[in-house]
């Protein structure tokens, strides 16, 4: 394994297939501006979703040995597919000489607050035992109701507003008219929440990016200090340093992170304006 750097800024790495990883990424700017970010994303493997579960750890073990021979003092994975495969192997790997964080649907919360909620998510994860089991794990019976958004993920990917609006319309048609909550079970949902919200009015959407962020803080021992001198942003493209992609800059997290200095809280997804803590994931 690499020596780790003389430098003493913090590198914290990113790493999901695509845009799923700028909320989380926005919220570390936020907290910490003085982290050095490498954000690495697959372009060439995407989508993880849906691809052989060997195929997506020997994919996500090697962008992460790539953020290791980079320096990273911490590896988050803001994807729950590359979660729900890898995680384990990863920290198998990497640990105890740096944290890796992963992602899981904020279903706790929404089920603490005693109310019927819906889990929007993937086809394949409305369908998964790992949603079906943190919904049995935390809610109460018949308090959660799954609600697939076919063709919202990819939507998101390609900030294709039309396509963005008929998903987010579509799945808000199926959702239970007494739900008091929405669970963003998919990391590129909170870039689209302001859509979601205005389809669902008074319902409140519960997303985990701030709490994510917020534990790979507290596992590198660092508390926020968004006052902070802003460090570097790198992005790199299933191994190769560029710029972030245009698609990226269409959202306005994303734009601030291509411009390299602090992200306000204003420009994060409204689902959580808090990071709460959040149990090791």
């Amino acid at each position: 394994m690499p020596a780790r750097r003389a430098d003493p800024s913090i590198r914290i790495a990113l790493i999901d297939s695509g845009l799923g990883m700028l909320p989380t990424a926005g919220w570390l700017r936020h907290l910490r501006p003085d982290a050095h970010l490498d954000l690495l994303m697959d372009p060439v493997g995407m989508p993880w979703g849906g691809r052989p579960a060997d195929w997506i750890v020997e994919r996500v073990l090697g962008v992460a040995r790539l953020a290791v021979a980079r320096g990273a003092d911490a590896v988050v994975v803001p994807c729950n597919t590359a979660s729900v495969n890898a995680l384990v192997p990863m920290r198998a790997e990497l640990e105890p000489d740096r944290p890796v964080v992963g992602t899981v649907p904020a279903i706790k919360p929404a089920a603490a607050a005693g109310e019927p909620f819906a889990v929007w998510a993937t086809e394949g994860t409305t369908a998964s035992t790992y949603q079906a089991d943190l919904v049995a794990l935390f809610a109460a019976p018949g308090q959660a109701t799954p609600v697939p958004c076919p063709g919202l993920a990819d939507a998101v990917e390609a900030a294709d507003a039309d396509a963005i609006a008929a998903a987010v319309g579509a799945a808000a048609r199926h959702t239970p008219d007494d739900v008091a909550g929405v669970v963003l079970g998919c990391t590129h949902y909170p870039l689209v929440s302001t859509e979601i919200a205005a389809a669902l009015p008074g319902v409140r959407l519960h997303d985990s990016a701030g709490a994510v962020a917020g534990q790979a803080l507290r596992r590198l021992g660092l508390c926020p200090a968004p006052g902070a001198e802003p460090a570097g942003v790198t992005v790199v493209l299933s191994g190769d340093e560029a710029d972030l992609p245009a698609r990226a800059r269409a959202y306005p997290v994303g734009a601030a992170l291509a411009a390299g200095g602090r992200v306000d809280a204003a420009l994060l997804p409204p689902a959580v304006r808090e990071p709460g803590r959040v149990s090791r994931v």
